[in-house]
Formats: C-alpha cells, sequence, structure tokens
C-alpha cells in the first residue's frame, strides 16, 4: 500500500469546503492500492492526525474545539480560544486526535494529497513546506500556486502575456482606509466613468465567491458596503444595535462572525479612540453592551484582505474548465461547462447547495467557441506553469471574447463539483481520477532534484501494486443504487445515491449499478446511469440529459484526445443511459438500495413494486413505509400509543376555497402563533415555515393552493425564501403548534438515527444511536444547514446535561423512546426519528416526536454517519449493515415460504 495523507480543513476562508473535499477524497481512494491518512490543518495552524470518526461530521466546529468548548448559542473555530494557553489549545487539538509536525509526517505517509483551498493552501506555502521536508505532493508547485492565488499579480501578469482581461482599477486597503466621503464618491464616479455602470467588487485572494459583490450604478453607501464586504470590514451605529430584540442581535453577531460572508475571529473592534481584538462571541456581545452611542467598525484580523480588484462587469456566459495533463504532460481541457445562476455571483450557497444552480457541460455554444475556450484554457494553464490539473473559470461574451478570470490549482472536490464531473465526461469514475491524480503527481515531482528518487520509487511501488492488485471484481454482491425521484426532495436524493454508489464501489464486497428514477406519481422509469450522467449537478440535469441524450462532438473529440489516459485508467466506461424495466431488475442486480426521499420512495410504492419480482431492498416494508410517509398518520397513531407529539391538524385546499374566512378563524381558534406549517409528505426542510401571523398564514395558503408550478417572486418574499428553495404546490398541508420549553431546564431539537439485526433465532433486534442535538440557527432548521458545507450545527451525541453520569441516564431514556416510536410503526432496516426533548429532571424526560424518515438522508456528512460513528461504524460498515439486514430478511421470507 502507499500511504496517502490527506490535507483537509486548513484556516483559509474555504476551510469548509477543503474539509467536505478531502473526505471525499479519502472515500473514493482505490482501497487496494492506497491507505488513506487524514492529516487536518486546523485554523492555527496544527496539523493533527484526525480520528477517522470525525471526517463525517458536517462542519468542523461540529468536532473541533469539542462540544464542551462551544458556547450554547453560538458554534465558533478554533481561533475563538486562541488567546488560550497555547498547552490547552495541545490538549484540545488531541482530543480529535494525534497532533504532530512537519517533521513526522515521512513516517505517517508517502504522498500528501492537497485538497486545501486559498491561504496556506493554494499559494505555495504548504507545497514549499512539503518540499522542504521531502514529501511529493499531487497538483501544481510554488510558482503556480502563488499566481493562482493572488487576482491582482494575474491581471497584470495575463494582461502582458496578451490575455483578455476586463478593464479593473487596483484598491490598496491603506488607501481605502484614508478616505473620506468625497474621496469615496470621487472613486465611485471614477470608476463608473471608466469601467461601465455595473461593477464587480473582489478580494485579490480569496476563493468560492467570497468577498465578491456586482453592483449597477450604486449609491455611495452600496458602494462604501460592497468595499467592506470585499477588505472584511464591519460598520454599525451602536444606537441601532440597542434597538434590536436578544434573538436579532444573535442573528446580527452570526452573520459578522462567519468566515464566509462575514469576518470571523480575532476580530479588532475600533471605537473612538479605543482599539480592542476580541476573539469570542461573547466578549462581542458584551462590548456592544457596553457601549451606548457613536459609529464602531469591526475588522478581520485573521484572512483579512490587502487588496480589492473592481472590474467592469461582463455581459456573457459563464464556465468552468478542467484542464488535465496526459501521461506525457501534454495539457488536455476537458468539456467546459456552463453555470446558469439565479443572482448575478455565482456565490458560495449556488456553488455547494445541490439543486440551487445549474452546469451544462458542455456549454450550449457553437463547436469553434467551445474549442477557442478550451484552447484558451489550456494557453493560460502553460501560461501560468501549471502542472498535473488545474480549473480555470471565465466568461465568453456574444461576440465570442474569452476572458478567463480565475485559475485555481486546487480544484474543488465535492462529490458533484467541476473536477469530477468534466472528468466522468471522458470515462473517469472518481476513484480512478483520483489514482490518475496521484500517479500523475508522483511523474511531475520526479522531475525536481529533492522529490527525484522518492517519487521515482513510489511510481514503481505503484506500478507494481497495480499489476499484482488490478481490481478484479468477482462474485460480488450487485447492487442497484436508485437515487432521483420527482418530489421536491430529488436533488438531494441524488446526493444520497451517488454517495452510497461511492462508498460500495471503494469496497471488495459489492458492485453498485446507479439507476436513475424519473417521472411522476402515474409513470415510472428506470434508467441505469453512466458515470458522467450520475454527477450531474442534480436531478434535473440528469433527467434533461437522459431525455435528451445525443453525442456531442467536442466531447467525442475529447475522448480522443484522451484515449491514452482512458485506456489505462477507465477501459470499461459506457457512456449512453440504458432504460431498464422492472422485470428486468432480478437479473441485474442481487439487491437494491433506495436512495429516493420523499414519494415514491419513502411511501411503500416502490417497495411493492420490489416485492413483486422478489428483490431485496433497505429500509422498511411496504405497510410501515405507507404509514411514516404520512406525518399526520404517523403522529395520530403515536398519539394513540400514548407517545408525545406536537397538537396537529391538516389544512386541505377544498376547505380553503369553499369556506375560507372559516378556515381561518378555527386555526387561530385552535392554534396561537407563532405556529409551524409544513407538507404531510415533504422532508429536507421543504416549505417548512414559522408563521408568525395571520398575513404569513395566508402568504403560506396561498403559495401551496397556487396552481401554477412556478411561485410568484412576490409571493416568495412575502415566504421569506431564498432563491431556489423548494415549494412545490399541493393540495393539502399540516399546522403543528410550535414546540417550546414549557419549563423544562433542558430543551433540546434532536435527531436520532437506528439500526435493525436479525439474530440467532430470526427475531428483529433494534440498535438505537446516541441522537444528535440540531439547534436551528434560524426559525427553522433550513435546507443550507443540513446540507451546505460549513452551515449548520449537529452536535453528536446530544448535550442532555453537563454532568456526564446524567448525560448518560438522559440519553438512554430518550433512545428507549424512540426504540417504542420505531417498534410501533414496525421501522425496519434502518431509519431517522426527529424530535424535542424536554428535561425536567433525570427521571423526567419527555420526547415530543415530530417525524421519523424511513429512508434518510445518506449525503456524505448527514448526522446519522456521526451517530454510527460512535458505534465503530465507518459510513461504509454501516451501508453494508443496512444492506446485509435487507438480503437476510428476503433469505428468512423465501425460507418462510418454502
Amino acid at each position: 500500500m502507499i500511504r496517502i495523507g490527506i490535507f483537509l480543513g486548513g484556516n483559509s476562508r474555504e476551510r469548509e469546503v477543503a474539509f467536505a473535499g478531502g473526505r471525499t477524497v479519502y472515500d473514493n481512494l482505490d482501497k487496494s492500492l492506497f491507505e488513506a491518512i487524514p492529516i487536518f490543518v486546523d485554523s492555527l495552524g496544527r496539523f493533527i492526525l484526525l480520528e477517522w470518526e470525525y471526517l463525517y461530521k458536517g462542519t468542523i466546529r461540529d468536532f473541533y474545539p469539542p462540544a464542551q468548548y462551544q458556547p450554547k448559542d453560538f458554534q465558533i473555530y478554533i481561533e475563538s480560544l486562541g488567546h488560550m494557553p497555547r498547552a490547552t489549545i495541545e490538549q484540545i487539538a488531541a482530543e480529535v486526535g494525534r497532533p504532530i509536525s512537519p517533521a513526522d509526517f515521512s513516517e505517517l505517509f508517502d504522498v500528501a494529497f492537497l485538497t486545501l483551498h486559498g491561504s496556506y493552501g493554494e499559494d505555495g506555502t504548504i507545497q514549499g513546506l512539503l518540499e522542504w521536508h521531502g514529501i511529493p505532493y499531487t497538483g501544481s508547485g510554488i510558482l503556480p500556486s502563488a499566481i493562482g492565488i493572488d487576482k491582482a499579480t494575474q491581471q497584470r501578469l495575463f494582461q502582458k502575456m496578451g490575455f483578455e482581461r476586463p478593464a479593473y482599477q487596483l484598491l490598496h486597503r491603506s488607501d481605502y482606509l484614508r478616505m473620506d466621503s468625497t474621496a469615496l464618491q470621487q472613486l465611485l464616479h471614477d470608476c463608473l466613468h471608466t469601467l461601465g455602470n455595473r461593477l464587480v467588487i473582489k478580494s485579490a485572494h480569496q476563493g468560492s465567491s467570497i468577498g465578491v459583490s456586482v453592483l449597477r450604478n450604486p449609491s455611495l453607501d452600496d458602494w462604501k458596503k460592497a468595499l467592506d464586504k470585499a477588505f472584511f470590514i464591519r460598520r454599525l451605529a451602536l444606537e441601532h444595535w440597542h434597538r434590536l430584540n436578544a434573538e436579532q442581535q444573535r442573528t446580527q453577531i452570526i452573520e459578522w462572525i462567519d468566515i464566509r460572508e462575514g469576518l470571523g475571529f480575532p476580530m479588532l473592534v475600533e471605537y473612538q479612540d479605543e482599539q480592542t481584538t476580541l476573539y469570542h462571541p461573547h466578549q462581542l456581545r458584551e462590548w456592544l453592551d457596553r457601549h451606548t452611542s457613536g459609529e464602531v467598525t469591526l475588522y478581520a484580523l485573521q484572512n483579512t484582505e490587502t487588496e480589492v480588484l473592481i472590474e467592469a462587469f461582463i455581459e456573457g456566459q459563464e464556465f468552468s474548465c478542467i484542464v488535465i495533463e496526459d501521461l506525457n504532460g501534454k495539457p488536455i481541457a476537458l468539456p467546459p461547462t456552463q453555470i446558469i445562476k439565479q443572482n448575478e455571483v455565482f456565490d458560495y450557497r449556488a456553488k455547494y447547495l445541490p439543486g440551487i444552480s445549474r452546469k451544462i457541460t458542455p456549454i450550449e455554444l457553437p463547436e469553434a467557441q467551445i474549442e477557442a475556450i478550451r484552447e484558451a484554457c489550456v494557453s493560460l494553464y502553460e501560461a501560468m506553469e501549471g502542472e498535473v490539473y488545474a480549473r480555470i473559470d471565465g466568461f465568453i461574451t456574444p461576440q465570442g471574447k474569452i476572458y478567463l478570470n480565475d485559475p485555481n490549482t486546487t480544484s474543488g472536490m465535492m462529490p458533484s463539483s467541476f473536477f469530477f464531473h468534466q472528468a466522468a465526461e471522458i470515462g473517469f469514475d472518481p476513484s480512478r481520477f483520483l489514482t490518475y491524480i496521484i500517479e500523475r503527481s508522483l511523474q511531475v515531482r520526479a522531475s525536481q532534484p529533492n522529490l527525484h528518487f522518492k517519487s521515482l520509487q513510489l511510481l514503481e511501488r505503484l506500478h507494481a501494486l497495480k499489476d499484482k492488485l488490478h481490481k478484479q471484481k468477482q462474485d460480488t454482491i450487485r447492487v442497484g443504487v436508485i437515487m432521483g425521484g420527482y418530489s421536491s426532495e430529488r436533488h438531494i436524493s441524488v446526493e444520497s445515491g451517488r454517495n452510497v454508489y461511492e462508498k460500495l464501489s471503494a469496497s471488495t464486497k459489492y458492485s453498485p449499478i446507479p439507476l436513475f428514477l424519473t417521472g411522476n406519481a402515474k409513470h415510472w422509469q428506470l434508467y441505469r446511469l453512466p458515470i458522467h450522467l450520475m454527477l450531474k449537478d442534480n436531478a434535473d440535469d440528469i433527467k434533461e440529459k437522459i431525455e435528451q441524450y445525443k453525442k456531442h462532438p467536442i466531447i467525442e473529440k475529447i475522448k480522443q484526445e484522451a484515449q491514452g489516459l482512458t485506456a489505462h485508467y477507465a477501459p470499461d466506461a459506457f457512456f449512453e443511459p440504458q432504460a431498464v424495466h422492472f422485470e428486468e431488475l432480478p437479473e441485474m442486480v442481487d439487491v437494491v438500495f433506495i436512495a429516493l426521499h420523499g414519494r415514491p420512495g419513502e411511501d411503500g410504492s416502490l417497495q411493492a413494486e420490489l416485492e413483486k419480482y422478489s428483490i431485496p431492498y433497505n429500509g422498511s416494508g411496504v405497510a410501515s413505509s405507507q404509514i411514516t410517509i404520512n406525518k399526520y398518520e404517523t403522529n395520530e397513531i403515536l398519539k394513540k400509543h400514548g407517545i408525545a407529539v406536537a397538537e396537529h391538524r391538516l389544512v386541505h385546499k377544498k376547505e380553503w376555497e369553499q369556506e375560507g374566512q372559516k378556515l381561518i378563524e378555527a386555526i387561530e381558534a385552535t392554534f396561537a402563533y407563532p405556529f409551524i406549517a409544513k407538507p404531510t409528505d415533504d422532508g429536507c426542510s421543504s416549505a417548512v415555515k414559522k408563521v408568525k401571523n395571520r398575513e404569513e398564514l395566508l402568504a403560506y395558503i396561498e403559495a401551496s393552493f397556487r396552481a401554477e408550478e412556478t411561485l410568484d417572486p412576490m409571493l416568495m418574499q412575502r415566504l421569506g425564501l431564498k432563491p431556489g428553495a423548494p415549494f412545490p404546490p399541493r393540495d393539502s398541508f399540516l399546522i403543528e403548534e410550535l414546540i417550546t420549553a414549557r419549563g423544562a431546564r433542558r430543551f433540546l431539537e434532536i435527531t436520532g438515527g437506528l439500526l435493525t439485526h436479525i439474530d440467532a433465532e430470526g427475531n428483529r433486534q433494534y440498535e438505537v444511536f446516541s441522537p444528535s442535538e440540531t439547534p436551528a440557527l434560524g426559525e427553522v432548521l433550513s435546507l443550507e444547514e443540513k446540507f451546505l458545507a460549513g452551515e449548520g450545527q449537529n452536535i453528536t451525541p446530544a448535550r442532555f446535561s453537563e454532568d456526564p453520569e446524567e448525560n448518560r441516564r438522559i440519553t438512554e431514556i430518550v433512545k428507549q423512546q424512540l426504540q417504542k416510536v420505531a417498534e410501533i410503526l414496525d421501522v425496519e432496516g434502518y431509519a431517522r426519528i426527529d424530535a424535542f426533548v424536554r428535561v425536567y429532571s433525570p427521571e423526567e424526560v419527555e420526547t415530543i416526536i415530530v417525524e421519523v424518515n424511513s429512508l434518510p438522508g445518506m449525503t456524505p456528512a448527514t448526522c446519522i454517519f456521526h451517530q454510527a460513528a460512535l458505534h465503530h461504524y465507518t459510513p461504509y460498515d454501516f451501508i453494508d449493515k443496512i444492506l446485509s439486514y435487507a438480503l437476510k430478511k428476503s433469505k428468512n421470507t423465501k425460507l418462510k415460504h418454502a
């Protein structure tokens, strides 16, 4: 085995994406060739040999600093404790792994796989450190990395090289801080005159669109706010702060301490002639509460910005293109992807939250223009002396002029990122693409004198391993992984299905087959997916490509150019989707893993269809699924069995149409504002709303019972929905009382997972995990908090008490209550149960059930994996247990019938 040290996390503002990307690499490395070693880089620059369990946390803050150091009302990174003694920080680091130094690297791993983004990751710093210690690493070296991180240097350098650049002006931080309103107004006037009436303001050293604003004929106030945003500065009138209520103040602090769109810590507070450095949100709140008048200015002290680019806005299509090298070092541009945004900026949310933006590969342009983009990207890659691979972003105008604006020497490595997405177009699955990246990187490092011999030795070992251990999957269990669907949860379903597929494909026990379900409630169609379709951005992209499938001349040309690579790494790749009938499944698969959410995966329909053909499947059976899909029916059954649930009622469209005013009066007579309105059979926080008054209730009813599919923008605004937020029309919805503490000394929102097993006598046994605490940052737990890298908070195990023994006893009581719910509803296989818990005393604990998910999300960082890790199950082990139960249950059923 070759030991691969995966560097993830880091101290830049993009650390959460780097952490999630590192986890993707960890999961997808070919286990017959490589041993994955997670090297976590914290935001104070420490290296930690991370315990594997922490890889599957949703965010870095879910495990580091550990829960006992996290305040109850905020989430912090380790830099908020950076003012503590060094020995204390070292002790905290030791709670999640083994702190190491660069001198330890060579003993722990052979090759460094870099997934770090931004400062210290893409700027040549880590590359230089690894070269100093004689460690080969992936990707570009010091020089191209230093160029790739610095947008200001790129402007000057690439312009001199003859590349098209938008007109721009560079503003230095020191100059900006000296400007008064007159000078700022003059700068704005000059920029509008020389650059046009639409301006792009961007931080010179940030990625993931952090610090970027687009302005059209801005006012002086908008201009100043955009420059402050790019320099990571915020200003506040203290009188305004004291007019906010406690929750509004908390929301404001959360915005300021966010490392992407806010400032983060440490933070410099400037007030009159006073300057104070703050590290913690509680310190910030206390400082603001002590001062009552005047203006305060807040500055980021870590990952701040020294230069800001002010550019002319480019009218055109935005694209991203991965350039890779063949094994002879010749660069090949993969098919460029067009980005269709809902806002002018392809921001962090649009980049990393499934279903918010659309990515079309290749970009929809005449072939000659696509080739021109590819040629320009290769030219830029060569000009910056790129190595192994790079991602190059840009625009093409209606006149065909190409602007390349952001070369990235470390691409994002999320499961559906451009990195994997475009490589799949020529036949690479993620595992094989990562093998290529490692092998090509070793070839490049072998050309460096200080890494020459070590890299050559590793190449020889890799080739010997590939010859000896080339994966020949024989007698494996064939698993059909069904993803997609047609519910509002279809995009998350694709994320779940991809993750299950990738975990299984890295094993020697299973051979996964990706299957995509599309259609409607009356008719379904299954397709076997080639890798390049499975890795499309979301379910709608996959469906569109299936329905309009045709070979694209540009992709066919790139396949020919890359034939030397794909023949070596992906000789068995196929490219056309294949329609599959259910009656054909028994010949194709041994078991099915249903990765669908909502209908028809969680309502028993698909389960019934699979049972027709005696195909084993994961999760609960038909009858149980039919119950748990319906939140109202689930709660009614649980209430009859003495289980605490929220007071609730259904609201029907016919009832609204026939007696609208009477309906409103009946709701208001039963439920006090605020209350919760939500769908009866959708999950993933789709259309869940805290309704605070009659106006919001009327808006919710209007949106739910609308005739058209598209939601009116004004109605979205009334409901406070973000762009792309799912809110499909329906014929009924559910109203529930807002569950509150009611005097409990501890009140938590939790989610608890479980597994079932079959014992030697054939009886079902429940294994209930310690639940996670899932505090919402807003009114309800949002889609972003559940699935966006770096958002949300899942504390596992939940903190029912600060006393360890008391916490253990309460946890056991809650687990017993969750198991009782599962038994009443005949849940099996696995499930996730969401609930609120009121702790009045260690003996008096009330669990109020919210919903039961019979096919919970299986996305890479879902909290059910955190819980399984406490029971020593890796995500693969967990999925293996689920499938093993399905196969054993099927075998027992057949024996009984025999």
